[in-house]
């Protein structure tokens, strides 16, 4: 009979789900004092000491062991429990980028293992511990939505999947904060242009976050800015369909009654209103039904 660690895998999961994220932290490298070097010792003996060391906090140390066990017994069942434990060790001494290279050897190596999902979490994990306020670059940010993602679609079903979705809508907030940050400093400097590619990119890409009808709201303002009266309307009525009760919509209708442009506004968002009623009315066609409202009436009016 194949000798068991005294802590279950299983529990160790049990252990990892209960701990918190912590603050988003920056990166540093991995890095050790000095080489450690080990007597050869059983898979069970080497496993219980990396766990008794990670339960002490003594991260590093523990990280180093559970590499040892792969190292020493590279084809025992113990080897691979040991690569995601190691990963987990660096992760919680903020070792991140240590961390996503034992990961991404894993996900080589094992691609349908069962603790294949819990991998991607965590490398997820050490991008999203990373992220920084939307005035610095956002790699990170990127980094951990295509990760998150990528679990997200490979295993669906996974535990991790619903924590993941979370996550992913607060990257791609994040995200359109980043847009709409930009967006408002070329806004200020008449950059006019490049504002509105900027929250039309907001519009497009975040569709599902909460910047939209700010966003919209300022496509206005650039497009009448530049005399691109046609333009600001259509933007304000796709606003005022999908926004009507919207403090950015309000903002919007008085801006369209300073520049005497409310007739046509009410005009188009009645033709938007209609065509989005007679559509409801028929079923729908089947591609648009791929599409989100949103989407739908955005392709109408442009």
């Amino acid at each position: 009979m194949t000798p068991r660690p005294t802590y279950s895998f299983k529990a160790v999961l049990n252990l990892i789900a209960s701990l918190g994220l912590g603050g988003l932290l920056a990166a540093c490298e991995v890095t050790t004092t000095e080489e450690t070097t080990y007597a050869e010792q059983s898979a069970e003996s080497l496993y219980n000491e990396a766990m008794n060391e990670l339960m002490t906090e003594n991260y590093i140390e523990a990280a180093e062991l559970f590499e040892e066990v792969e190292r020493q017994h590279p084809y025992s069942a113990w080897a691979t429990k040991g690569q995601i434990m190691a990963a987990f060790a660096f992760y919680k001494k903020n070792e991140y980028d240590g961390a996503v290279l034992i990961l991404n050897r894993f996900i080589q190596l094992h691609p349908s293992h069962v603790d294949t999902p819990y991998a991607y979490y965590l490398k997820a994990l050490c991008y999203y511990e990373r992220i920084t306020d939307v005035s610095r670059d956002q790699k990170n940010t990127e980094m951990a939505l295509e990760a998150f993602e990528e679990l997200v679609i490979r295993f669906p079903n996974a535990k991790y999947a619903k924590n993941a979705e979370l996550k992913l809508n607060l990257i791609l907030s994040h995200l359109a904060g980043k847009n709409m940050t930009i967006g408002r400093y070329y806004l200020q400097r008449e950059n006019y242009l490049a504002a509105t590619n900027r929250f039309r990119s907001v519009v497009e890409e975040y569709e599902t976050t909460a910047h939209i009808p700010e966003a919209l709201h300022r496509m206005v303002e650039a497009y009448l800015a530049l005399g691109m009266v046609t333009e600001a309307r259509k933007v304000a009525a796709v606003l005022g369909h999908n926004f009507p009760d919207n403090p950015w919509h309000r903002d919007t209708y008085a801006l369209l009654e300073e520049n005497g442009l409310l007739k046509e506004y009410e005009t188009l968002k009645s033709e938007v209103e209609n065509r989005y009623s007679l559509t409801k009315k028929e079923g729908g066609e089947k591609e648009e039904e791929e599409k989100s409202y949103f989407s739908q009436v955005w392709d109408w009016v442009f």
